[in-house]
């Protein structure tokens, strides 16, 4: 369609040099060609035009003062996507690969990951090019509270509730907090992913990993008729999210042969032994390579674009953006994979999608199936309000409702325009239609 054609050309016009963000966009507009046939007055109404402009971009210098006296400079982001059906909600990155695109990107698809959850919250990123890995524990407080000296004055529990992402963990968001309550003098939460003792939620830790395995297990059930019992699962990653993929595969009856890091892969071929890797990536904060040491029958190689050639029958890329390629996804399918989900944000390319949905693979989208984590940010901010805990089997059974309702959506939406069983343009069309309603019913000035 002619209009968002005009769409995604404005937007590489206006962000040029800014190819995830782009990539994401285009991604979305492809999927909602029928959308737009169907909603004439949405077009004339420009909400394509709009959603994919942030309402507000702030960008700000985060001077730190390092171990040694010297003073440091970083830069620090937060955009703001679309509020229309909430208060702005998303994670905080602190990574050297943040940019404003990268943000962009992110908070783009924050607007229909959290449009998709049923929960009350609009789309925003936030981060800085800040690398909290070498960092000293008072050198990572002192970057965070310059942060959220500034940043304090955009957000609050009506308005924008940040949460983690890479390189902020519960550290990092314990000086954050505190700063920010020394600064509005108020006990809110504006921040999700908080301690258990000073307003956070159970499941939170586990709730990504644990959502993207009850949003694939669902899919699997439903397209394929499978299930993870007795399958062979890669996962790239070792973070929290892959981490608790992992734990949550194995819950269900699969075996995790592999892992990674941003050096090298892992391989395990009679499953990874979790509490070894629990133990070397929260408490010891070691690379991956250390697994072979506690166990020497597993196998270490640097580099991290192997793994895919594991033969597998799931995959679960849950590292970083863009990790997995053509012909990766490729190998994948000659290896007999029948099923990959996404736990990062937008790990797999184009290409790769293009090759997933030709062989028939069962394909969960980041924006559906990785949702978990921001959902259960959703309920921490409900016991929030409340003052009031769930315990974890509450969180986790709500969690789980949430995960196979974002399927079952997903899925109805892409059967509803003709797309079968694809679950990208699914989760794209429902995502958007829940937010463009109310864009429309809120009015041109919005």
């Amino acid at each position: 369609m002619k209009i968002l054609q005009n769409v995604m050309e404005q937007v590489i016009k206006r962000n040029p040099g800014e190819p995830e963000f782009h990539q994401a966009v285009k991604e979305v507009l492809e999927s909602l060609e029928p959308v737009a046939d169907k909603h004439p007055e949405w077009v004339k109404a420009g909400i394509f035009d709009r959603i994919v402009e942030p309402e507000r971009q702030i960008i700000f210098r985060v001077p730190w003062v390092d171990d040694n006296g010297r003073v440091q400079v970083n830069r620090g982001f937060r955009i703001q996507f679309n509020s229309a059906i909430g208060p702005y909600k998303g994670g905080i990155r602190l990574h050297p690969s943040v940019y404003a695109g990268i943000i962009k990107f992110l908070g783009f698809e924050q607007i229909f990951k959290n449009s998709l959850t049923g929960l009350p919250m609009g789309g925003a990123k936030g981060g800085s090019d800040f690398d909290p890995k070498g960092k000293s524990d008072a050198e990572v407080m002192r970057f965070c509270q310059s942060f959220m000296f500034e940043l304090a004055r955009h957000i609050g529990p009506d308005t924008d509730v940040p949460a983690g992402d890479i390189g902020t963990g519960g550290r990092e968001i314990g000086y954050m907090y505190g700063m920010y309550k020394k600064l509005r003098n108020e006990f809110t939460g504006v921040l999700t992913g908080k301690g258990l003792s000073w307003g956070g939620s159970l499941v939170r830790t586990e709730a990504t990993g644990y959502g993207l395995c009850y949003f694939m297990d669902e899919a699997m059930k439903s397209i394929k008729g499978k299930s993870f019992e007795g399958t062979t699962v890669v996962i790239s990653g070792s973070g929290n999210v892959a981490i608790y993929a992992a734990a949550k595969v194995s819950q269900l009856g699969g075996t995790v042969v592999a892992l990674s890091d941003s050096n090298g892969y892992i391989y395990d071929p009679t499953g990874i032994k979790l509490d070894t890797v629990k133990r070397i990536k929260e408490v010891e904060r070691k690379r991956i390579s250390e697994y072979v040491k506690y166990h020497p029958e597993a196998a270490y190689t640097e580099g991290c674009a192997g793994i895919w050639n594991i033969k597998c029958d799931i995959a679960l890329p849950c590292a970083t953006q863009n990790e997995l390629d053509g012909t990766a996804a490729a190998t994948l399918a000659e290896n007999g994979c029948f099923a990959v989900g996404e736990g990062a944000n937008m790990p797999c390319t184009p290409e790769a999608i293009e090759v997933f949905l030709k062989n028939g693979i069962v394909f969960g989208p980041a924006k559906a199936a990785n949702a978990g984590g921001v959902a259960t940010s959703g309920l921490e901010m409900s016991q929030n309000s409340m003052r009031y805990s769930w315990t974890f089997e509450e969180v986790d059974a709500k969690l789980k409702d949430i995960m196979v309702n974002i399927f079952k959506n997903a899925s109805e939406a892409a059967k509803a325009y003709g797309y079968g069983d694809n679950l990208v343009a699914g989760a794209n069309i429902a995502g958007f239609e829940k937010v463009a309603a109310a864009m429309y019913a809120q009015g041109i000035a919005y």
